[in-house]
């Protein structure tokens, strides 16, 4: 393998790594979402916190580490909603910029 092969073998890489940072720069911020006076990002752990409870109200800590109390029931369901939708456009760009690789 020559120099230039090498060469353009490396920079491919670093494109494709520096797509995939882009993606995940572009849809982390959209995962974040403002709802009953609290500023969430919609993720496994807010997720998995609203699930593993019964209340119907809650007092939970936002992304500005402001106790909030919520709606159990209407948190979870927009943010699973926001998770679902993003994760998937998310997805379908990654599978788009792999068949580019």
């Amino acid at each position: 393998m020559d120099i230039q092969n090498l060469i353009i073998e490396s920079k491919a890489r670093f494109n494709h790594n520096q797509a995939k940072q882009y993606l995940k720069d572009k849809y982390q911020s959209k995962l974040t979402f403002a709802d009953q006076g609290g500023l969430w990002v919609s993720s496994p752990s807010l997720l998995s916190q609203l699930t593993s409870t019964n209340d119907k109200n809650l007092v939970l800590l936002d992304e500005y580490e402001n106790p909030v109390k919520v709606d159990r029931n209407i948190l979870l369901q927009k943010a699973n909603e926001i998770y679902v939708s993003v994760m998937e456009q998310w997805h379908n760009e990654w599978v788009i910029l792999e068949k580019k690789r």
